[in-house]
Parts: C-alpha cells; structure tokens; sequence
C-alpha cells in the first residue's frame, strides 16, 4: 500500500517521487514506468473521438488514484484519491488515512483545522469541504438523512455542518478555490530538470511557402545557486531552412535523439527518376521531445530539409513520444473574392474546417499503416497525409491533425539543370 504525503495546491507523493500539479504528462508517465512493480494496473481514459472536450486521466486501479490532465496544454490538473481503503495519506508527517485511522469529519478537522462549513451537493449525496487547493468529499451514513441538508433547509442556506461520524469517500487536490474553476498551473521549475520546453511555435512563410520556424521557448534558469532560486527564462529563437547543423545546435541546443532514416517510405509517390537512385548516405533527424519538433537534416549538404511538428492526440502511434507543440500555420486562401488572404491553422484544428478554408478539396490522401514491425498490428488504425502548400497534415480517423510536416522550397540547382538540357 503506498504511503503518500498530501501537500494542499502542490502535489501528492512520497520521497521517491511526485505527482505535482502542472507537471507534463510524459514525467508523470516516466514515474509510472519507472516504478512499475510498485505502482501496477494503470489505465489511460480519453475520449477517441473528442479528445479535447474531456480531460485526460491516468487511472491507478490499484491504488485508487486518479490523475486529470487538461485536455489542451496536457499538465496535471486534479490529483484526485477516490478510494482512501486502498492508500495511506498524511498531511505534515502525520497520518489521516491508514488502516489504522478512518478519516472522518473529526479526524479531518484535527490534521487540516478550521475551514468553511461544509457544502451539500443533493445529486451526488455527498458533503465537500474545502480548503484552498484541497477538497473533501463525504458519503452520507444513511439515505434517511439527506433531506436535512438540503440547501433551501434553514432560511436557504446551502453551507451546513457535517454530520459526526461522516467519513471521506474522494479527496481532491488542485490549484485555486474551487475545484469547479481550477485550471492547470504552469509547469512548475521542479519539472524542467535540464530540458527546454516550447510555449508557443510559429510556422514563418514567403510567398511560396513555409520558410522556417519561430519558437518561444520556456527554460529554468541554469545558475550554480540552489533550485530555490532559480527563475523560469522566456526566449525566441528561429530555425529556417537551409541552416547548417551548426546553426540549429546554438539556437535549440543538443537534441534528445538523432535518428538516421534507413529508408524513405515516401519515396515511391516522388517523380520517376529519382526511384531508382540508391542513397549512398542516410538523411539524419533531430529529435526535440519537449518542443515536439523533429529536424530533418540532408545527409550531403547537412542543412535542414524538413521540420516535423508532433501534436500528440491520445489515440495515435506516437503519442506520448513528443510533448505537445503549440504551433500555428498561416495558409493561403485563394477563394475569389480573398485572394492573398491567410487563414491560421492551429494544433486543435480540425481537417473539415481546414478545407472549407481553403473552399476547394484537397487531392485523395496516401494512407500512413505505422507498426514496429512487420508481424505488428497498430491497434489505432491508418492516418491520412494530404499534401498542401509544401506540407503533408497526417490526419488521425476522428479528423484531429497528428503531425504536420514542412518542406523547404525546391533546390534552385534542380531548374536550373532541367532548363540548360537542350
């Protein structure tokens, strides 16, 4: 049985590890993994076909906890214990919860003192008493007692004292007053450990399409004083197509992998002649996990010829590789009375909505079968790619957008060669 300190609009853990609010969801999934004996049975809820409209739940069967991510930015929102027989809690070093304490009203009063009176709720039969940051919800002892605490009862006041005797049946821990209201905080410094993480990236284009990236990039300050100083440091940079490895590095810094691509699936839908031709070396891909960005690299010239950017749908083959990257693409519309007219398309773009923008109907897509291996099935089915102002938007069967890629203009050399041929 885990044995959990509860520390009210921060976090709930033990000295190994945390579950803090505003933490990302990879860490907490990291904690999981790393502490798997330990920490068994855990289920992933989200909604398939309307992954933004509810929240994203980490569901510790075994240990009657619940973790609620927001929808959208994917931080840790609710901490919420919905079966206290199952774990031991304590507040400041001293037990709540166990065994051998059942955590009444009385109990609950003596750790966490003195708060408002309690709130009766007639749907769900139960009292939650708040305090900031941590709320707790108590089951009636019997059905016969309700209508007491209704709240048009003693002059229409809705807050009451819970009866004696009353023990907790879900505990939540969230940021604010009200859990009703409560959003998820900013990542807290305790959770950046070295990385970099991107607030917000900005597809750069010319007239003839995308020419590069502007991402607005979240570090915690990385001077020799302790943690406690540290400060959340906001900067811009910009990649573009074209840059050299070297540019890349001393924008982004070192990437969390480089990956050497074997073979280009994409290769048989290129113009004939360049089937044929072996690769004699690999193209090679910067892999920035916590921006949600890969770069590709060409194998010759070691400039970039293609940015990926992920945006991590529950429901897809790569979720939970990439953090969420925050990225808004301005498209061309040429309708015939805006013409030069730009549309942003974002991250929570839908595809229908895509298309009606661009008020004409994209070419049929190449449909995208990934698996680890050849034996493997994917248990989230195909994508769609459909290719449009030099980018492909792979596009997930509830019509969400999985990745979009960008490619840099054609090498002029290219033309050049085919206009000189007599």
């Amino acid at each position: 049985m885990l044995d959990l300190e509860v520390v009210p609009e921060r976090s709930l853990g033990n000295e190994q590890w945390e579950f803090t609010l505003g933490m990302p969801l990879a860490q907490a999934v990291a904690i999981l993994q790393k502490h798997c004996r330990i920490i068994k049975n855990v289920q992933v809820l989200y909604s398939e076909q309307s992954p933004l409209s509810h929240d994203l739940i980490l569901n510790l069967t075994q240990d009657g906890i619940k973790l609620l991510f927001d929808a959208f930015n994917q931080r840790l929102k609710v901490i919420e214990v919905y079966d206290l027989t199952k774990v031991k809690l304590k507040y400041c070093g001293v037990h709540f919860n166990s065994q051998a304490i059942a955590p009444t009203i009385e109990q609950i009063d003596q750790s966490f003192g003195a708060t408002h009176p309690g709130v009766y709720n007639s749907a769900e039969q139960l009292f939650h008493l708040n305090f900031r940051g941590l709320s707790f919800s108590f089951q009636l002892d019997s059905w016969t007692e309700a209508p007491k605490y209704e709240p048009n009862f003693a002059h229409g006041l809705a807050s009451l004292q819970i009866p004696h005797g009353a023990t907790v049946k879900r505990m939540y821990i969230y940021s604010g007053n009200s859990l009703q209201d409560t959003k998820a905080p900013g990542m807290p410094l305790s959770c950046f450990l070295g990385n970099v993480y991107a607030e917000s990236v900005d597809v750069l284009r010319d007239g003839t399409g995308p020419s590069g990236l502007r991402l607005r990039l979240l570090a915690a300050g990385c001077g020799p004083g302790l943690l406690a100083d540290a400060k959340m440091r906001v900067f811009e940079r910009s990649v573009y197509f074209g840059d050299s490895c070297q540019d890349v590095l001393s924008m982004l810094g070192s990437p969390h992998k480089v990956f050497y691509k074997s073979e280009d699936k994409m290769k048989i839908h290129s113009p004939s002649p360049h089937k044929q031709v072996p690769s004699k070396c690999n193209d090679y891909f910067f892999n920035y996990f916590t921006l949600g960005v890969d770069i590709l690299f060409d194998a010759n010239t070691h400039k970039v010829k293609k940015f990926v950017l992920h945006t991590n749908y529950p429901g897809h083959y790569n979720f939970n590789i990439y953090h969420r990257c925050e990225f808004k693409i301005p498209l061309a519309i040429k309708k015939e009375n805006a013409d030069g007219q730009t549309e942003t398309c974002t991250t929570y773009s839908k595809w229908d909505n895509i298309q009606e923008l661009l008020g004409h109907p994209v070419e049929k897509p190449v449909v995208l079968h990934r698996s680890s291996s050849p034996n493997n099935t994917n248990p989230f089915g195909s994508t769609f790619c459909f290719g449009l102002q030099r980018m492909i938007f792979e596009v997930m069967q509830n019509n969400h957008i999985a990745s979009v890629t960008l490619y840099g203009p054609p090498k002029p050399g290219a033309h050049l060669r085919t206009a000189e041929l007599p």
